[in-house]
């Protein structure tokens, strides 16, 4: 197809082909990699799309798709609980990206208009050229148009040329005095062309900004903290809590429960919250703290999350078991460390023959893609408090990230990511942290 005359118009499809046709685009979509990885966002697209081929398009409302599509409760707060906002605007952005990228070429299109939840389908075909024939009427500029006008002129010539010679200077004030309008009609039609140019590389120029922005940050810091913070507006940082022992703890602490009295955070974990809210701040997010006994499945589901400590985080236990680098199960006589699961061999440890204030800690430092929450994850997790203290620091400093980037190369941005630290601790303070091992995925 010519695009240099190609027309894009909103399309109803009718007809059972038609909507085939609609499917077939709507399952290339959910197959691209803009698609595939995620639960949310196709799920939702898919619905939308199908309900509106039924002809139930009035039914798509906020409400009814939390409901229908994220299993909320008839009753649930769209106002506090915003995910179908957030996943609808997600969904917009993607169809971006695969109609820029996989799907350029698709004569049939699906969008999602900004405020609405009923999808578009655009059809893109080749505009009729024409132009204005002298008797008010419009000849098509092809094959059959062209034989239609010779044979007409033909026709005219051989029936009698002599008799339109005394109208012949009536006819050219006629042409005349239609040049101007002519002319006026063309101009009309230059500037709209014009403006409409503007328009369109305008957009064009905004989409490959907002792209360039979003898929290229500008430094380490925010390439690392980008697929956990794009397009949001809160995030959960779900901290580990600590009661005192009773008994002669080699760390002097027990993890909380889900109602103790008088929970608390340490000094080296307060530090680490005030330095990834300084990055969220930064970013415009508002960040929720919750510990981590009482924050349930479904709020993790909902946004992003941060995830602080190691042992006194159970979640941070849960969401890194499956990974390469974890924490042991069995915490039995002290025996705490992080595993390698492609390397058995390879433990980081405590030295408990040391005072606690005075053995070197060790600390997970991971951003991936979560399928149980289907969203992204980061923990920064120790073995002990120190070691989540130096996990923060490493994360949220530009000396570090830079480190792990070049160590990284290409991908840095995307890609899911675990690190294993070692920090010195001397007399309770933490020292820099170093690199033991990088893995990627």
């Amino acid at each position: 197809m010519n695009r240099d005359h190609a027309t894009r118009e909103i399309w109803h499809p009718k007809s059972s082909e038609e909507k085939a046709a609609v499917l077939r685009e709507l399952d290339s979509i959910l197959n691209s990699p803009h698609f595939r990885n995620s639960k949310r966002y196709p799920a939702l697209l898919e619905y939308i799309v199908k309900n509106t081929l039924a002809g139930s398009s009035d039914q798509l409302k906020e409400r009814t798709l939390g409901v229908e599509v994220f299993e909320r409760s008839p009753t649930y707060d769209t106002n506090a609980d915003t995910i179908v906002r957030y996943t609808a605007g997600e969904v917009r952005k993607r169809l971006l990206l695969y109609y820029s990228d996989d799907g350029q070429n698709s004569n049939l299109r699906i969008s999602l208009p900004a405020g609405s939840y009923v999808p578009e389908f655009t059809f893109e075909g080749e505009e009729a050229e024409t132009t204005a024939h002298p008797d008010g009427g419009r000849a098509r500029h092809n094959e059959s148009g062209h034989d239609e006008a010779r044979h007409r002129s033909g026709a005219d010539s051989h029936a009698g040329l002599e008799a339109r010679e005394p109208h012949a200077a009536e006819h050219t004030a006629v042409l005349e005095e239609r040049a101007p309008r002519s002319r006026s009609r063309f101009r009309t039609r230059a500037l709209w062309i014009s403006v409409a140019a503007v328009l369109v590389l305008a957009v064009l120029a905004g989409f490959l900004v907002w792209r360039s922005r979003t898929l290229e940050p500008m430094d380490a810091i925010d390439q690392f903290w980008g697929p956990v913070l794009r397009d949001q507006h809160n995030v959960v940082i779900c901290t580990g809590s600590v009661v005192f022992a009773q008994d002669k703890n080699y760390s002097g602490v027990h993890t909380a429960g889900r109602d103790p009295d008088y929970t608390f955070v340490s000094m080296q974990t307060a530090a680490a919250i005030a330095q990834v809210t300084d990055i969220t701040e930064r970013s415009g997010i508002s960040a929720q703290v919750v510990p981590s006994a009482s924050i349930p499945l479904t709020q993790l589901r909902d946004h992003p999350a941060i995830l602080l400590g190691g042992y006194n985080n159970q979640w941070t236990l849960r969401l890194l078991d499956p990974l390469r680098f974890h924490f042991l199960e069995d915490r039995s006589q002290g025996a705490e460390a992080i595993l390698d699961r492609m390397q058995p061999a390879n433990q980081w440890r405590r030295d408990h023959s040391l005072p606690y204030s005075s053995a070197d800690d060790y600390a997970v430092v991971a951003r991936f893609r979560n399928s149980m929450i289907d969203s992204w994850v980061v923990a920064l997790a120790g073995l002990g408090r120190n070691g989540t203290e130096a996990a923060a620091l490493f994360a949220t400093s530009p000396h570090y990230m830079d480190e792990l980037r070049s160590r990284i190369g290409k991908g840095f941005g995307e890609k899911n990511i675990e690190v294993v630290l070692k920090v010195s601790v001397i007399e309770g303070k933490s020292g820099a942290p170093s690199i033991m091992s990088v893995y990627t995925w």
